[in-house]
This record gives structure tokens, sequence and C-alpha cells, in this order.
């Protein structure tokens, strides 16, 4: 007996081991980002488990967190008993910002068994460096010499008023020039000196720290650090500076070493010269750097931007965030960037003024070439169609033109490779469209906006610009001829050209097909639209305006975050909103706000409750996704002060301002709100950022205003009710989708009982959604809701199980409807409904299916109670329609969900995998009990 017990013992350890042999830990993340991340104070961690076996699930976990070279411990969390493995806390750790090295950390977990894994493999972060804002920022000009006008109006009619035109034509032409920055130092050595040097001093860590504004491009003893674009993204200078860090300890060598700096305009300086949307300058291009490199003898050598620094002129030669680039290759200084190099004919730097704003890392992940496009068809432009160009394109279009079609609409530019002899010039000219004679149309999206490279004529040359982009399908070469072509002239000879998709780097988190080829395009015209406008903002189009519209962010808020990895994005979109905030509370439409529009006409632009409200809503739902309250917390303050502005515009409860349910349809084209009362809207909305804010400050555990604003709230409501509904005939406002959808959706059809306590009243509500559903079918199954009330409908109309009706509302090819633009031609999701009516073919505004597509044909949400960011979350597919199948995948901060239902001969199956350390809910088709499932693959069947 005694044996077998042994023998048992002996067994369960065996299990045990196995166990522990076959759990991984795959993912490590410091605030939720992978790689070097920054940090401020103590950061939160955490880890992606997975494991071949189902039901797994953490126990407890172990932190360890040394200096990364010291290998001095900073911080261990002994053995903690909790399934927590995100977000969690290091408080406690001795973190501190002064320290020069990286920390690196590790982490163990113990399954359900109380079996320990492997320890993960290591990962590093670094503190924010508190000597950086002391550095100097240096460049070819001071602002002050430099006479650039001060303020945010320069737009519109504003431009073109005689004062503002001398005011901007009385600025130095230095101050918009791009320039080159360079500074040589030495490795290796103890000090910088000729004496005292000891050579061969091993580098351990080296870490640059970089803001150059505009637009700035970084190399090391030659090579480009990095492969971003446009950096470091935009923000308003005024208030907020981002920099970026890089690891720079492999592209050091010892002995002497370069750094080269290449300085564009951005929106840090948008100074015109072609189109332009607006006018601003924080100051001309400037320069911050600092570079920290520890060595193995515990010394450390730090470079900085000061005044030994010298620059001259770039090959750029014109560059404007509007208006396009220019480039002369004869002005390149061959090696200018590497060692051995004569700058005695440099200038000296100047040092100039800083910026007002806080210097901030950028946490966001950079733009960069995403993809590449080839050419999809070639035509040739005759001698009338040049002509008649000519006039309706109001430029002279060069007799050799030629117009590429390189299939996808996108945000980017061009990159061409080209021979040809110096001094020859090709222009290429950029759009989405094109006139009647086939030539490149910017009529609609802002022109001119063009770029002109100028040869050296030494071989191949390849380039693609640095510090502009536009929304384009289509390109016009004038000037060159393709390889293979007739040249009689001697043109250039493009040997290549290519169409670079420029958007945000940040991570694709999902997939999406189903047996719908309708929906299937939809979501790819989506997607497209979205990485076009994700840049440094959200923006509403790639071309005429590239501003951060606010709206976007929460109407298409759920959309995106199933979409994309926003874990650093998004923190960076509400620093941006706290900095657009007015003084008195109120919010802009667009953040950053480089112009305030003033004005006849021009106040439904400036301030809309539907885009302000962003500010609180959209923190909402980045804490529904991923279990993180931080912004809502951090920006509590900034909340309640909108919505105590909102409430000093309100009359007796009642917004009457706002842009409403722009773009709404109809038998117009579309603009303003022509459906749906504004004020209806616009109170809707406050109501709604009221009810949030009322969620706030519970979570703050702010009493007082939980109970003030629960009472604001109700009086906004029972106003809203007085106001604008109809009881006689249930209807809200003028009986729109928008009118019924919005107060359906926020459930505000409510009434007073006897007590005078108002309840949701369900006769009232079942009348409202039958009137919702009869005005639907009444327009043969289509909307009539624009930008605001899509999402309002939709939502409405699935979470009251409406889905065939959504089902035939988008399963089509007529307008309103994405197979309308399908059928037009459409590569990206276009502004109007009808893209034939609409002024661009690049937004991404209509986009909200796609959070049906996820949280309804897919099934995927979050669990509301508790809110763990997907640690609990919910599968609820439902097959409607025709549709035989749907998979997707979406990848959690627990690991990746993958849903596949296929829906035949009355069967429904459903294969399901879940992440290690979550439990999934699902809702079978038909099937009012839930079956809750551990980690694991699963395959689930019922009939339909």
């Amino acid at each position: 007996m005694k044996f077998k017990k042994i023998l048992l013992s002996l067994l369960i350890c065996l299990s045990c081991f196995v166990q522990a042999k076959n759990i991984t830990i795959s993912r490590l993340t410091c605030e939720m980002q992978e790689g070097l991340v920054v940090v401020e104070g103590s950061p939160r961690l955490g880890w992606v488990m997975e494991s071949p076996e189902n039901g797994t699930r953490q126990s407890a976990y172990e932190i360890d967190i040394r200096e990364a070279f010291t290998g001095r411990s900073v911080w261990n969390s002994g053995k903690v008993y909790s399934s927590q493995s995100q977000l969690v806390s290091t408080k406690g750790a001795d973190i501190r910002p002064d320290n020069s090295f990286n920390y690196s950390w590790r982490v163990r977990v113990w399954d359900e068994t109380d079996t320990p894994s492997e320890w993960s493999s290591e990962a590093k972060f670094r503190a924010v460096p508190e000597r950086l804002s002391s550095g100097q920022w240096i460049g070819a000009i001071t602002r002050q010499n430099a006479h650039l006008p001060e303020g945010r109006k320069f737009h519109g009619g504003e431009l073109k008023k005689p004062e503002v035109k001398a005011a901007w034509e009385a600025v130095d032409t230095l101050a918009k020039k791009s320039i080159c920055l360079r500074r040589t130092f030495q490795v290796g050595d103890a000090t910088e000196g000729a004496a005292n040097r000891k050579p061969g001093k091993k580098i351990v860590e080296a870490t640059a720290y970089v803001c150059g504004l505009g637009f700035y491009e970084f190399s090391l003893n030659g090579k480009k650090v990095g492969n971003s674009e446009f950096a470091p993204l935009w923000s308003d200078y005024d208030k907020t500076v981002y920099y970026n860090t890089y690891d720079v300890t492999e592209q050091l060598r010892r002995g002497e070493n370069v750094v080269g700096i290449l300085l564009g305009n951005g929106f840090y300086n948008v100074q015109g010269g072609r189109y332009r949307k607006l006018q601003i300058s924080f100051g001309p291009p400037t320069l911050l750097f600092e570079l920290v490199i520890n060595y193995e003898d515990g010394t450390c050598t730090t470079v900085h931007s000061d005044n030994d620094w010298k620059y001259d002129f770039s090959p750029v030669t014109f560059n404007c965030i509007y208006g396009g680039e220019d480039y002369d290759a004869r002005r390149e200084q061959k090696g200018w960037n590497q060692i051995g190099f004569d700058d005695s004919h440099w200038r000296p730097v100047v040092v100039q003024e800083a910026p007002k704003g806080i210097l901030r890392p950028q946490m966001a992940a950079p733009v960069k070439i995403m993809e590449r496009y080839d050419i999809q068809k070639v035509t040739k432009l005759n001698a009338e169609q040049i002509a008649s160009a000519s006039i309706s394109t109001k430029r002279t279009v060069d007799p050799s033109a030629f117009v590429l079609d390189m299939g996808q609409n996108l945000a980017g530019f061009l990159e061409i490779t080209v021979r040809g002899k110096r001094g020859q010039k090709v222009t290429l000219i950029v759009a989405e469209a094109l006139t009647d004679e086939g030539a490149c149309n910017q009529r609609q999206t802002g022109r001119q906006h063009y770029y002109e490279y100028t040869l050296k004529g030494e071989g191949d040359e390849t380039w693609h610009p640095r510090f502009s982009y536009y929304g384009f399908r289509y390109i016009q070469v004038e000037g060159a001829v393709l390889k293979g072509q007739k040249n009689p002239q001697k043109l250039p000879v493009l040997k290549n050209i290519q169409s670079c998709f420029v958007y945000n780097s940040a991570r694709k988190v999902s997939t999406f097909e189903s047996s719908n080829r309708i929906f299937n395009a939809a979501h790819r015209l989506i997607e497209k639209a979205v990485r076009s406008n994700m840049q440094s903002v959200f923006t509403d189009c790639p071309h005429r305006e590239k501003l951060g519209w606010l709206e976007q962010v929460h109407l298409n808020g759920p959309g995106l975050l199933y979409n994309y990895d926003l874990t650093a994005y998004a923190p960076q979109i509400m620093q941006n909103m706290a900095d657009a905030q007015h003084s008195n509370g109120a919010m802009p439409t667009t953040a950053p706000e480089y112009v305030i529009f003033e004005g006849p006409g021009m106040d439904a632009f400036a301030e809309s409750p539907e885009w302000g409200g962003s500010l609180v809503i959209f923190p909402f739902m980045y804490y529904e996704t991923y279990g993180d309250d931080s912004l809502i917390k951090k920006y509590y303050p900034n909340m309640r002060r909108y919505v105590d502005y909102l409430k000093t515009r309100a009359d007796k409860g009642i917004l009457s301002f706002g842009l409403g349910d722009w773009y709404d349809y109809g038998d117009f084209r579309a603009g303003f709100s022509r459906n749906t009362p504004v004020p209806l809207v616009a109170t809707a909305h406050y109501y709604m950022t009221v009810m949030y804010l009322v969620q706030a400050a519970k979570m703050v555990g702010n009493d007082f205003d939980t109970r003030y604003y629960t009472s604001l709230a109700q009086d906004i409501m029972v106003a809203f009710n007085k106001c604008f509904l109809h009881k006689d005939t249930a209807q809200y406002g003028t009986g729109s989708q928008c009118s019924n959808a919005l107060p359906l959706f926020l459930q505000m059809t409510q009434d007073a009982d006897e007590q005078g306590s108002y309840r949701p009243d369900a006769d009232l509500n079942e009348k409202v959604f039958a009137n919702l559903i009869k005005d639907v079918e009444a327009h043969g199954n289509r909307l009539t809701t624009g930008d605001v009330g899509n999402r309002y409908l939709i939502q409405t109309l699935a979470r009251n199980g409406e889905h065939e009706l959504i089902y035939k509302m988008f399963n089509h090819e007529e307008a309103p409807g994405y197979g309308f633009q399908l059928k037009f031609g459409a590569t990206t999701l276009t502004e109007q409904w009808d893209p034939r009516q609409g002024s661009s073919w690049n937004h991404f505004m209509m986009g909200q299916i796609d959070e049906w597509f996820f949280n309804s044909l897919v099934g995927i949400r979050p669990s509301t109670t508790p809110k763990q960011g997907y640690q609990k979350f919910i599968i609820a597919p439902q097959p409607v329609g025709d549709l035989k199948y749907v998979k997707a995948s979406y990848e959690t901060l627990y690991g990746t969900i993958n849903v596949d239902w296929t829906c035949e001969n009355g069967t429904f199956t459903l294969n399901v995998s879940v992440p290690v350390n979550t439990t999934a809910v699902v809702y079978l088709p038909g099937e009012k009990e839930p079956k809750e499932i551990q980690s694991g693959t699963y395959q689930l069947v019922c009939a339909k």
C-alpha cells in the first residue's frame, strides 16, 4: 500500500511537471507595449501565455526587475496569488528617472495546479529622462528673427486679406527652408579631448532622444536610424511636443562618429506656397537632441544639441504638408552625414527659442511606409486632352504627360527610380480622381499639390518625399518616359515607380471574412480608408484637410478598437484632445486645433457636441476594450470641465448648436443635417456625456459629483422628452431614423411614475422602436442617417435583435450602401454614400458597419461585469440572411480569440479558441442559456 501511495505521488508530480513544461509566456508588455518602452513612474506590466491544453489558467505570478547592465535588483514581487496578467502594478519598484540605464524584467507564473512555468525571456523599459528638457534647441534662425505671424485664424477668406498676405510675405525665407545638421563625436574615451583618451572602452547601452520639428530624419554614420516617416507625430506644439527614443547601441563604432539630422516643416511650420488648408507656424525648423552612451566601466558620454553643431541647406528646396515637395539632387553633398566629410563651409547653428509645449515621449507607433503598389494601367494624354486639361486643372500640362493608375486609393507618396541628365526635371502630380480628359484632378481635394525632382545625372537615382503626403490613386508624370517607351526628346527614364501607402504602424489585430462578397469588400474599403487617415491623428481625409476631426474617434471607436492595437495610440489622442480644450472648458471639433473656425457660418464647425464629446466617450471605449481605467481617471477634470461648459450653453437643458447628423442621406447633396433637428442630436449627446461623467465620478470616488451629475442627467432627459417627444405618435423630432434611434440607444424613453421618479417606459420604447422599423422599411430598407446617426441606427437595431433588417440594409449595390461604392469602383470608403456627389473618396466616417461585423456577425464583445478587457468575454454569433460562414480572429491583451462558424442544412457549427487565462461565455443561436468555457479550442453544434 505504501508503495502504491509513493507511485501515485510520483505520477501526480510527473503530471504537474508536464503541465509546467506546456505553459509558455509568449509576449511581454510594458504599459501594453512591446520593445524598449519609455515610462514615467512605476510601469504596469503584462504577459500572454500559451498552452496546448484546454482549461489552463494562471493562479499566481512572480515578477523580477533588474537594472539591465549592472544586474542591480530593482524589485521582486515574490509569489503573488492572482489571476491578473495585464496592467500589473509595480508600485514600490526603485525606478529612477535620472537613471541612464535600461531596466530589464521577466516573469514566471503558476498554473491552476500551482505548478510554476519557466521564467520568461527578458524585456526592457527605460525611465523618462529628467534632463532632456534642459537641452538647447538649434536651427538656422530664431523665431524672433523670422518675423512669423502669430495666431490660428489663417484659413479661408482670411488668407486673401492684403494685410495677411503681407504679413506672411514679410517672413524671412530662411524660416521655411529644409536644413541638414551634423555633429561629430568620439566613442570609447573617458573625455572628448585628445588628452587622457582610453581607447577600447566597450559600449553597453546607447540611447538617442530626438525631436526635430516639424519632421526629421535621423542618421548615424550615414545610415538612417529607424524606419519612420513624418516623425515625431504631430501635436499642438504650444502644449505638447513629442520626442522619439532609439536604441542605437549597434549603430555606433569606436572612435569618431557622426550624427546627421534632416529637418522639414510639417504641421509645425505651415507657410504655404502652393495649396494650403491653413497657415500656422510655431517656429522655424528646430532640433533637440541627446545621445547617452554608457560604457562597461560605468562611465557615460552625452552628446546633445548645442551651438557646436553646424548646418547647411538640404536638397529639399520646397516642402509643405499641404502643397507637396521639391528635391534638387544636384544639391546633395555626398557623405554629409558620414565620417571624413569636410564641413568647413557649413554654417554654425543658432540657439533657438524652445517650443512652449511640454516634452513627452512618443508612445504611439510611428508612421511608416507600410505597403507598396505598382502600376496597373498607363494612359498617354494626346494633344487635345492636354490642352483641355490645362484649362480644367488650372495649370499648364506638359506635352509629355501620361497618367498611371496604381489601382489603390491611399495616403502617402510616390517613390521613383530614374535615370537622366544632370538638371533634367520630373514633375509628378497625384490625385484620387481624373478629369474628363483623363488628367489628375485635384479640384475637390486641394490644388496645387505636386512633387518635382531635379536629377543629378549620376546613374540610377531613387527618391521619395520626406515631408509631405497626399491622398491619391493616380500619378501624372511630366518630363519623363517609362522604361521601354519611345523617347525622341531624350527625357529622363523612369525605371521604376511605386505608390507608397504611408500610415501609422499600430498593429492590425483582427481578421474578418464571410460568405458575403459585399461585406468582405466593405470591410476592405473601411480598412483602407482608416489606414489612410490613421496618421499622427485620425484625420478626416489625407489631402484637402488632414485635420483631426474628433467625431470619428468615438462614432467609429468600437470598429477601430476591434481592428487595431490602440493601446498607445489612444492615450496620445486623449492628450491631443486635452491640449485642445479651451480655458472655459469648450472642446473644438478638431485636435490638434491648428485653426480656429471663426466668422459667418463657421460657428458650427468650431464647436459641436457630437465632436467634442469624444473627450468623455472614447476613454470608456478604451476601458471596455483593455480594462484600463487610467484615461478616465487622468482626464476626469477635463471631462467635468467640458460638461460644465455645455451646461452654460444649454437653455433649460437643451443644446441648440453644432453640426448635428452631418452628411445624412436623402435626395440632396449631403452636408448639414437635413433629416434630423440639430438640437435633438446635440442634446442627446449632451445627455450621453453627462451619463458617462456619472460613471467616471463613481470610478474616481467623487460622491458629490455622482449625485450632482445624476440629477443633471435626469433634468436633461426630462427636457429632451418635453421638447422632442410627440407622445401621440411616439415619434421623436421629425421621426427620422436618427431622431428615434438616438433616444432608443441612450434609453431616454422614460416617463415619471406615481412618485415622480423617472423610469424606463417599456410601452413607449416599443412604439418608438416600431416607428424606427417602419421608417427604415418605408425607405426600401435603406438608411437616412449620416456621420453621427449611422452608429446609433445600426446598434439600436442590433441591440433589439433586428440583425436580419441590418443585413437587408447593406446587402445590395444601391445608394446608400457600401455595395454602390464598390460598383462605382471605389477602393477606399468615400465621404458620401454616393461618391459622385462627394468631394473626397477617402473618408472613414461612414465605416460604422465594422462594429456590427465583429460584435454581431462574429459575436465577440467584452463582458461588462466585470470590465476586465477581455479576460472574460462573450461570443454570441448571429447567423443572418443567406450567410453560410463567418470566420474571424481578434487579438486581445491575453491572446487571440478565433471564431469560425458555418450554417449549413439547418446545422450551426461554431469553432472557437479561447486564450489562456480567459473565460468565454458562449451564446449559441436559439439557445437561451449560455455555455461558459475556459481557455482552449472547442467545437459547439446546434440546430439553427
